[in-house]
């Protein structure tokens, strides 16, 4: 039982301290799987890739997986939830108060300095998953560097929808890498 108090805590700290979505929290998540001894940087990177493919919030997803990598269908019911109060519970508090003041300057200041974090956060995710990813042994892995290239190029030139690139890029991984 107290295994599961402590995954539970975990999560909920990881709900209450990781702003800016998903893959802005990977690093916290990361630090704090990590630390707890849970799973490896490999092990990460594939709760990364299932995060990012299945269908709702990428944090949820990854609290999901980390728990049932832990304690099983239990352990992921209970990681989930402890991801997912605090946000439901600082979303209905924030609300309120923004729609009291939204026109305030300090609040006004307090978003410009969130956005700014949110990509440095983000940018410290991509390098995160980007060593465990596309280096292997000291230099680029090859397929999947070129998967990285391809999809970049694809979502920031032509817009591609993200649905379609993880499709192709998963077939052409199935293809390349097995």
């Amino acid at each position: 039982m107290s295994s599961y108090i402590f995954l539970f805590t975990m999560f909920l700290k990881i709900g209450v301290f990781g702003f800016g979505g998903g893959l802005a929290m990977l690093p916290l998540i990361f630090q704090t799987v990590q630390a707890a001894g849970f799973m490896s940087a490999a092990e990460f990177s594939n709760l990364i890739a299932l995060s990012q493919v299945t269908p709702g919030p990428m944090a949820v997803n990854a609290a999901t997986y980390v728990g049932f990598h832990y304690g099983g269908i239990s352990g992921a019911a209970v990681a989930t939830f402890g991801v997912a109060v605090p946000s439901f519970v600082i979303v209905i508090v924030v609300s309120a108060f923004l729609s009291k003041f939204h026109e305030s300057k300090v609040v006004i200041g307090i978003f410009t300095g969130i956005r700014p974090v949110t990509v440095g956060l983000v940018a410290s995710a991509v390098i995160v998953v980007g060593e465990t990813v596309l280096w292997r042994g000291g230099r680029p892995s090859v397929v999947p560097f070129i998967i990285f290239a391809l999809s970049f190029l694809l979502a920031a030139k032509f817009k591609v929808s993200p649905i379609k690139i993880t499709i192709l890029m998963g077939v052409a991984g199935a293809l390349m890498c097995s």
